[in-house]
């Protein structure tokens, strides 16, 4: 399975999409930008990137993997019930989900921090512990396959992780 989903909303940061993007072209995965809606969405700094499917369309069974990029997106991919429900059924099937920065919430409103250790931007600290994670101020924090980093200087340990797991 080469598919791997990249969530996207409003005002995500670019680094943290593209970076990622790119990451896993390189190493040879199709990457689908999902949205809660298939439509542009623009970043923090204005960038226009289009979701190429929207999250109630997508089957997790076709994914090798998911990743949750930062930014401010991340607050409006929690008040969506088919991106919410995505995420938690690629993590209940075992494959690798990848949340960095204010990705904390979508992985908080999916249910699968409880009992887990992660970390995420300093913003969400506060939000991972009262949903039940142990949250370590680390750049790269992985428990099984939530995979968990802070901010954009973390992305080259954050991608190297995630690209082992959806290796295995």
């Amino acid at each position: 399975m080469k598919k791997v989903g990249v969530l996207i909303a409003d005002l995500y940061n670019e680094f943290e999409v593209i970076y990622p993007y790119y990451r896993l072209k390189e190493a040879g995965y199709e990457v689908v930008l999902i949205g809660p809606e298939a439509k542009d969405y623009h970043s923090k700094a204005g960038l226009l990137m289009k979701a190429e499917a929207k999250s109630a369309e997508v089957d997790p069974k076709e994914l090798a993997g998911i990743l949750i990029p930062g930014g401010f997106a991340p607050d409006f991919m929690r008040r969506d019930p088919a991106t919410i429900a995505l995420v938690k059924r690629v993590y209940e099937s075992g494959k690798p989900v990848a949340a960095i920065c204010h990705a904390g919430w979508v992985i908080i409103s999916a249910g699968i921090v409880k009992g887990k250790r992660v970390t995420g931007f300093i913003a969400v600290k506060d939000d991972l512990i009262n949903a039940g994670g142990e949250y370590l101020d680390e750049p790269l924090v992985v428990d099984g396959n939530l995979i968990t980093s802070r901010k954009p200087e973390d992305l080259p340990l954050f991608m190297k992780e995630f690209l082992k797991q959806l290796a295995e």
